[in-house]
């Protein structure tokens, strides 16, 4: 594309790309010097020349103009990077059904499946913390919510993939740092809002006031859907001034389970929606999954999607990796992998956990915390654990560059009653948690779901991945 169609009384240089990080090399690039969190794009105008930049968009005083490159001074570089990718990238906005979901938990499993079942109607991509999907193409994420450009090259990969819609999942940071600004929604979702990311946002306000901001991003015609069942959900669901729709479990709303039946392996309910009940069985377990399934049901049905027609697709949907994975491999013992990271997951899939685990048997959880992460919910996390687990056993989760049995520390001061082991190997913190259980106990692996990595102090080192090494242990034990 010419720079004179990017910005008027420009020249027609080629512009093949946008650049927002100084450090890559992007040949015919327009750079944009924004100001993050850290660095200030604005110091690294010569390094992103060097690396291909023919062109810079700034707003604050440069120490040198060089010679064969256009320099456009701008108000805001962000707001005019969100504009200026969108007409490189032809509008995405324009030309695809877009899905974002935002909340504390149930992000990635509502996107996910909102792909699974909306798929039937419309060849639909995602993207988010699991993976990125669209056609027969499977990706690793960098980022929950990609930035400004990576974001509009994806959906327009996705495009050429013959996409027609996409589920993102919408993180808050990435909603506070405006990077789906250049998006307009069709159905913005919201799941719930509890303790986390307090060590970027400060407060629950910030954190509120953040998600909300999706909502701000729909078309003229889009919706929102909105769990009512959360305190926040309910005052978003009073607050927003858009076409929506309410989920609940718990009390009357646009879309409801009632006569609900739980088990370890499917849960019963009747969906209610306008005065009509549905019957309905899925593969989905526990309450807060039923709850996220509500939003999946909403979502499409607000998509274009005949009600019959989803309620038929969910008796069977595809495991979502890393979420509430039951793992059988002949042992007579639950044993359950989950992402839940937050005192709010961890309570839900206590819950469960207590529902399907018999009288006088016991739970056992491993778990962890992470690095350089919200350090108020440690104790919050041992204080929760302790009330419903017989044996903890702490162990890494992505310590970076603190000390990993510091951060068992912090989270042994919450636990006064259960008995627990500091075992800092993953691997080795499974082993022994399962040799622990007896027949049927609950054993939960908790905080990783399906990561094969562990953050620490240098970068990322490969990690087996949870799932793996539970299976492997199960099948030792089976076969001695």
């Amino acid at each position: 594309m010419k720079l004179n169609q990017l910005f008027p009384n420009t020249s027609s240089i080629e512009i093949l790309n946008l650049m927002t990080d100084s450090r890559l090399n992007n040949s015919q690039s327009l750079f944009f010097c924004l100001k993050g969190l850290i660095h200030d794009g604005h110091l690294f105008v010569q390094q992103a020349i060097e690396n291909g930049a023919v062109a810079v968009v700034y707003s604050d005083s440069l120490p040198e103009f060089m010679e064969n490159i256009e320099y456009i001074q701008v108000e805001d570089v962000l707001e005019c990077l969100n504009d200026v990718s969108n007409i490189f990238f032809d509008y995405p906005s324009h030309h695809l059904t877009l899905f974002g979901v935002t909340g504390t938990n149930g992000k990635s499993t509502i996107a996910k499946t909102i792909k699974e079942i909306y798929s039937a109607y419309k060849p639909t991509g995602y993207t988010g913390t699991i993976s990125i999907e669209y056609g027969q193409k499977k990706e690793k994420p960098d980022y929950t919510t990609p930035e400004t450009v990576a974001l509009l090259q994806l959906l327009n990969r996705m495009r050429t993939e013959k996409m027609e819609a996409v589920a993102l999942e919408i993180s808050s940071q990435g909603l506070d740092q405006s990077r789906v600004d250049a998006l307009e929604f069709d159905v913005a979702i919201f799941t719930n809002l509890t303790h986390d990311h307090l060590d970027y946002h400060g407060n629950l306000e910030n954190y509120y006031l953040a998600k909300k901001h999706l909502f701000d991003l729909l078309k003229e015609n889009g919706c929102s859907i909105i769990n009512i069942d959360d305190p926040y959900g309910a005052r978003l669901y009073k607050d927003t001034k858009t076409r929506k729709y309410s989920y609940s479990i718990l009390q009357s709303a646009d879309y409801q389970a009632v006569e609900i039946e739980y088990s370890s392996t499917l849960t019963k309910f009747t969906l209610v929606h306008q005065n009509n009940r549905y019957p309905t069985q899925t593969n989905f377990v526990s309450q807060f999954n039923l709850s996220n399934l509500l939003a999946v049901i909403a979502t499409c049905h607000q998509g274009g999607m005949e009600l019959l027609d989803i309620l038929k697709s969910i008796d069977h949907i595809p495991q979502v990796d890393g979420r509430m994975l039951v793992i059988q491999e002949g042992q007579n013992f639950n044993c359950i992998v989950d992402y839940a990271h937050t005192p709010d997951g961890f309570e839900k899939i206590y819950e469960f956990a207590k529902t399907i685990t018999a009288a006088g048997n016991k739970i056992i959880s491993v778990f962890g915390a992470a690095g350089k992460r919200d350090t108020k919910k440690r104790s919050l996390l041992g204080e929760i654990s302790d009330r419903y687990c017989k044996m903890i056993v702490l162990t890494e989760e992505d310590p970076r560059n603190e000390s990993a049995l510091d951060i068992a520390h912090q989270i042994a001061l919450g636990i006064h009653h259960s008995n627990f082991v500091v075992v800092l190997d993953r691997y080795d913190a499974i082993r022994q948690a399962l040799e622990l259980a007896n027949e049927n106990d609950t054993v939960l692996i908790l905080a990783k779901g399906n990561e094969q990595y562990l953050a620490r102090q240098f970068g990322k080192e490969y990690w087996m991945g949870d799932e793996r090494a539970v299976r492997e242990v199960l099948k030792q034990m089976r076969d001695h």
